[in-house]
């Protein structure tokens, strides 16, 4: 995590930017070239690491980087995430696509979040990152850092498998179905929510457990304590059976195969400014309404 950004107000000249983004979304280009020259305006280093556009894009060393923007979709942030690795700086999002839970400034108000920052207007709310590692025989054949989620998918033939969950080596239960998502907090509102799992406050240190379309009704979300171990062992894969993080896959699953997965000791670093905050977040991007007033009578 960047000092500098957690120290002190941040000057614009002491902080290195760097703004990242797929030029196969619409305006991305376009916009990354704005947001550099207004970034250079007022004085920030920036660096523009948009796919094409810069030959920054190969130099993945993010030590010297005190804020990543984010141009793009949540999908994007995930990605971002990932290239990050264990160098995690602080991301501030501005969604280019639809929903964006994680993208919560448009293009319009990132002016006014810019000079949020420049006043100390800002908070950096840490966020659970995990490992994912699938051993075979005794070795770790994929191993992955992800954000959202893990999930189990049954896949071809499309006949239900069990998943064997065990918490720090006891055997908790065996879900029986089309599969299995292993949740943090900031994914609950992605493919768990989907699926039918509850919404989590995002800066919880939790995982959350929803199957997908159980066999049986005592199936139901759990949530339990980021501090333990879980490992998942499916004896009887189908053959198209997967293993995905963060909606990439990962590894198909052999009989054997245990997916282990535990809190990294990285976080990842999300920029909220007094004008966006948890529930304004919610409130818009899932459409809660509510209105106090109830009619007499």
């Amino acid at each position: 995590m960047s000092s500098r950004l957690v120290s002190h107000s941040p000057s614009p000249l002491d902080m290195r930017v760097s703004v990242v983004g797929s030029k196969d979304i619409p305006r991305v280009v376009q916009e990354s070239i704005q947001l550099c020259r207004l970034l250079e305006m007022q004085k920030y280093c920036a660096v523009n690491r948009v796919s094409g556009q810069s030959s920054a894009e190969t130099d993945d060393d993010w030590s010297s980087i005190d804020l990543v923007i984010v141009l793009g979709g949540d999908g994007s942030i995930l990605r971002t995430a990932r290239r990050m690795a264990y160098t995690q700086a602080p991301v501030l999002g501005v969604n280019m696509g639809t929903l964006g839970f994680l993208a919560a400034f448009p293009p319009r108000e990132v002016p006014v979040a810019l000079e949020n920052l420049a006043q100390g207007q800002f908070q950096l709310v840490e966020h659970l990152l995990f490992e994912c590692r699938i051993i075979r025989d005794g070795k770790c054949i994929k191993e992955s850092l992800g954000l959202n989620e893990t999930t189990i998918v049954a896949g071809p033939p499309f006949s239900m498998i069990d998943i064997v969950l065990h918490v720090d080596g006891e055997r908790a239960t065996t879900y029986r179905g089309d599969g299995l998502i292993v949740s943090t907090p900031i994914g609950s509102t992605a493919y768990n929510l989907s699926a039918g799992g509850p919404i989590v406050r995002k800066d919880l240190d939790a995982f959350i457990f929803t199957p997908l379309n159980p066999h049986t009704l005592t199936n139901r979300p759990v949530i339990d304590s980021s501090s333990r171990e879980y490992e998942l062992l499916v004896p009887r894969p189908n053959p198209g059976s997967t293993c995905v993080v963060d909606g990439v896959v990962l590894a198909s699953l052999t009989p054997g195969d245990r997916v282990c997965v535990r809190k990294a000791i990285p976080k990842f670093i999300l920029v909220e400014t007094c004008s966006h905050g948890y529930y304004r977040t919610l409130r818009e991007k899932l459409g809660w309404g509510g209105d106090m007033r109830t009619s007499s009578g």
